[in-house]
């Protein structure tokens, strides 16, 4: 049996995932516990496990609550432990684990902050990138510096083009607005916009996106084309002060 995965909405704009093989069910991120409570329950499942990426209370909120509720594991980096709720199992770039479709290999991706990681079901085709990699955008880079998140950034461009990509917010609009000023004529870029605004106004959340179309539309993963690096005035920029141009525009956006 392929994974299942259920998007869950939480707070005013966090995504929880669960995630369930034929063997487990685990929650990537718990932003809040009532909303993952209400999704488990409906279905008829258990928990076994959290997997936390980083240690910002919007993506943890709800650890204890659900860890009390089902006795579940927590596992999270641990370059943030001592940041994070208490750890059944720390986690460190290269770390593995569970079978077939369930296997998740951990990816570290600091930047937005020191210990954020990544969750990469390789047989599942899907990668939870919480605030790093980010449906058209990338998180601020709070805690890293430019070249931390962009070296993050080229290790998950590197996954399989096909790969599902399932962030931790609901802001592909505006980061979709900010993407059509660096490249306004970017025919893919403009068509994407089109579906993103008919998902919104559906209310459909706009995660996951499939990696390929993130290489072709997200400003943050093209700061190595030579278009990208004319349309912000540095044409002969290395690709990491590009990046760190691009995201120091969008934080001002």
């Amino acid at each position: 049996m392929p994974l299942q995965i259920v998007t869950v909405p939480c707070l005013s704009d966090n995504y929880a995932y669960i995630v369930k093989g034929p063997e487990s069910t685990c929650v990537i991120d718990a932003p809040e516990a009532g909303p993952i409570i209400a999704e488990l329950e409906a279905r008829g499942w258990s928990l076994d496990s959290i997997l936390i990426t980083h240690h910002h209370h919007d993506h943890v909120g709800g650890v204890e609550e659900l860890r009390a509720k089902y006795h579940c594991d927590v596992l999270g980096p641990k370059a943030e432990q001592d940041k994070l709720p208490e750890l059944d199992l720390a986690l460190a770039d290269g770390d593995s684990g569970g079978e077939g479709d369930e296997l998740v290999e951990v990816i570290a991706v600091p930047g937005h902050t020191l210990g954020h990681v990544a969750y990469y079901f390789p047989n599942g085709g899907a990668v939870f990138t919480a605030d790093s990699l980010m449906a058209m955008g990338c998180g601020r880079v709070f805690e890293g510096t430019p070249e931390m998140m962009y070296h993050s950034l080229q290790r998950l461009a590197a996954l399989p083009p096909k790969t599902l990509v399932y962030s931790g917010h609901e802001y592909t609009a505006a980061n979709a607005r900010f993407a059509k000023t660096i490249e306004p004529d970017n025919q893919e870029l403009n068509w994407r916009i089109e579906q993103i605004d008919h998902a919104r106004a559906e209310g459909e959340p706009t995660v996951p996106a499939i990696l390929a179309q993130e290489l072709e539309t997200n400003p943050f993963l093209r700061a190595h084309l030579p278009q990208v690096k004319a349309a912000v005035g540095m044409p002969d920029a290395p690709d990491v002060a590009v990046f760190a141009e691009i995201r120091a525009r969008k934080d001002r956006f």
